[in-house]
């Protein structure tokens, strides 16, 4: 069965809302070859509806390596609201998307890897569908914004692995402590 991976930049107060205002001071090179094996070792994208579009918008007038390979890849968007896909290779779940997206799980594959997407993190963690976190913590307060675990109890993750890269950014891997 292939995994769900939730990658994500967050801050050290937890907000994930428009990383493009904090993180790139912070970018290096070791991040970039994490996030290029993230994305090699996926085969399918899930977003949210919110970050399919902003993704849909961004990335299509993009060139390299990466921007190829996100472009290339088949791409799922949860959406309770009937949208048109604009970004090729792309399908959207209105109704049973956990089935939809267990469906997928069940199909042989390399990872699905899900960014951002905070509505869909949260409803993949109800289903237990969620294999893995990496969360690329930024050494950034900012305050305000949405949060990835916004108003949820009780959620337990086992860390299995943390790498600190030399611009002070920490990666945290997680597991679902499934004894929960």
């Amino acid at each position: 069965m292939r995994k769900i991976i939730v990658t994500q930049f967050i801050t050290l107060d937890g907000v994930m809302e428009n990383p493009h205002l904090w993180s790139f001071p912070y970018f290096t090179e070791e991040i970039t070859n994490f996030k290029n094996d993230e994305l090699l070792a996926s085969d399918t994208l899930l977003f949210g509806r919110v970050t399919y579009e902003a993704f849909a918008e961004h990335w299509p007038g993009q060139e390299g390596e990466y921007a190829n390979r996100l472009n290339s890849l088949p791409k799922y968007a949860v959406s309770k609201t009937p949208k048109k896909t604009t970004w090729n290779n792309s399908i959207i779940f209105h109704q049973n998307s956990e089935e939809e997206i267990l469906k997928l799980k069940q199909q042989k594959g390399q990872d699905i890897l899900v960014h951002g997407s905070q509505t869909l993190v949260k409803s993949l963690l109800t289903a237990k569908l969620i294999d893995q976190f990496n969360l690329l913590v930024f050494p950034v307060v900012v305050g305000i914004g949405i949060r990835l675990f916004e108003n949820d109890e009780n959620i337990k993750l086992k860390l299995t692995t943390s790498k600190t890269y030399s611009s002070g950014v920490v990666l945290l891997t997680y597991q679902p402590d499934q004894l929960t």
